[in-house]
C-alpha cells in the first residue's frame, strides 16, 4: 500500500476534474492505496477558491470534492523533516517555495509517500518519489 500524496496543481484538476487525474486517483483507489493532500495544499486550494468569483459556491464543491481524500497535516514530524531539507536544499543553492518543502517534508514523513505533481521544483527533493498524473 502506498499513499499518494496530491501536490496543489494536481488537486485542483482533481476538484475541476480536468486531464486523467480522477481516472488515476480511482486506479491507484481500487490498488489499496491511499490517496490524499497535506494541509498546505488545502490552504493553497481554499485561497484560490476565496479569491474565485464565487467563493461559497466554489468553497462547496471543493469541500464535496475532497471529502473522500485523506488529509495529512503538518505535525511535529514533518516539522523536522522541513527543516532538514530545506537546509540540504539551501547548502546546494536549491532555493524551494514554503508550500512545496512542507508537502515534501509531509510525504517523507508519512513514508511510502509519493507526491503526485506537475511541480518540477518538488523533483529535486532527495529521496522524494514524485509522479505526475497530468499525463
Amino acid at each position: 500500500m502506498k499513499r499518494y500524496l496530491l501536490d496543489s496543481g494536481i488537486a485542483s484538476d482533481f476538484v475541476n476534474a480536468r486531464g486523467p487525474v480522477r481516472s488515476h486517483v480511482m486506479e491507484a483507489a481500487r490498488a489499496g492505496n491511499r490517496i490524499g493532500i497535506a494541509t498546505p495544499v488545502l490552504a493553497e486550494l481554499v485561497g484560490g477558491v476565496m479569491a474565485s468569483h464565487d467563493p461559497p459556491k466554489h468553497l462547496q464543491r471543493l469541500r464535496q470534492e475532497i471529502a473522500g481524500l485523506r488529509l495529512w497535516t503538518f505535525d511535529a514530524k514533518a516539522a523536522y523533516e522541513y527543516g532538514r531539507l530545506y537546509a540540504e536544499l539551501r547548502s546546494i543553492g536549491r532555493l524551494m517555495q514554503v508550500p512545496d518543502i512542507q508537502v515534501a517534508a509531509i510525504a517523507l514523513a508519512l513514508s511510502n509517500a509519493v507526491v503526485v505533481t506537475k511541480d518540477s521544483d518538488l523533483r529535486a527533493v532527495p529521496g522524494l518519489d514524485v509522479e505526475d498524473w497530468s499525463v
